[in-house]
């Protein structure tokens, strides 16, 4: 099975794993290194699973968090990994020191929790710390509602971004969309901007309200010389 179709069962919402779809959408290109991907995840997932202490969700994410940072305590990277199976491969590497950027580490703790039992929404910034865009998890259950700040040691249940009115959550598919924008940026950046446009397409296939794509794919189509498709995008209501 090809890159082609297995986009295709992403695109068609018959893939209900997270780890899956964001392998799928960080670029695996057939069904054998997809499947290498997810045993080597399956492994770490097995690995963690019986590490770490049993208790209730919210125990379980912080031994979660933990276990991450005490396997990796240099695990952030400004700029760094963001597709997961790089991700994963730095994670489970000894000799490996940073294992994501922001995007990257969300990622794998996300679908992490999810084969724990635990789904988790993600949250974007536009602006934060450094004022660039900034992605991190967050846990809501009832009347329990947790941030978890991946850049930082002690960020979970981190309380600096309560309240910012730039906040947005995003489900799973937004997540998955944010893959496809990094991407594409890496085409921008080498001024490869047809190939640039068909990833932010992607990306706004997944989330029509991801602007950052919807600006980039715009600037892209400028490159092009397609002006009036990158008005006519730029104008449209998300």
């Amino acid at each position: 099975m090809t890159a082609r179709h297995l986009e295709k069962r992403l695109f068609q919402g018959e893939v209900s794993d997270l780890a899956e779809a964001a392998f799928i959408a960080s670029g695996v290109a057939t069904r054998a290194e997809l499947e290498d991907c997810l045993s080597l995840f399956d492994g770490l997932r097995r690995q963690i699973a019986e590490e770490i202490s049993p208790g209730d969700d919210v125990t379980r994410l912080r031994e979660l968090f933990n276990w991450l940072w005490r396997t990796k305590p240099r695990r952030y990277r400004q700029g760094g990994n963001f597709r997961l199976g790089d991700v994963l491969r730095a994670q489970l590497a000894p000799d490996v020191l940073e294992v994501g950027n922001c995007l990257g580490l969300t990622l794998l703790y996300n679908c992490l929790a999810q084969r724990l039992g635990l789904r988790m929404k993600a949250v974007y910034l536009e602006v934060a710390f450094d004022g660039q865009p900034h992605v991190f998890s967050s846990y809501r259950a009832g009347e329990v509602a947790i941030d978890i700040e991946h850049i930082l040691p002690d960020g979970f249940d981190y309380k600096g971004h309560l309240g910012n009115p730039l906040r947005v959550e995003w489900d799973e598919a937004g997540l998955l969309a944010d893959i496809y924008h990094s991407r594409g940026n890496l085409f921008f950046e080498s001024r490869r901007f047809g190939d640039a446009v068909k990833l932010y397409q992607k990306a706004l296939r997944l989330n029509l309200k991801h602007n950052q794509a919807r600006l980039n794919m715009g600037l892209a189509l400028a490159e092009l010389g397609r002006t009036r498709e990158a008005a006519r995008l730029l104008q449209e209501p998300p």
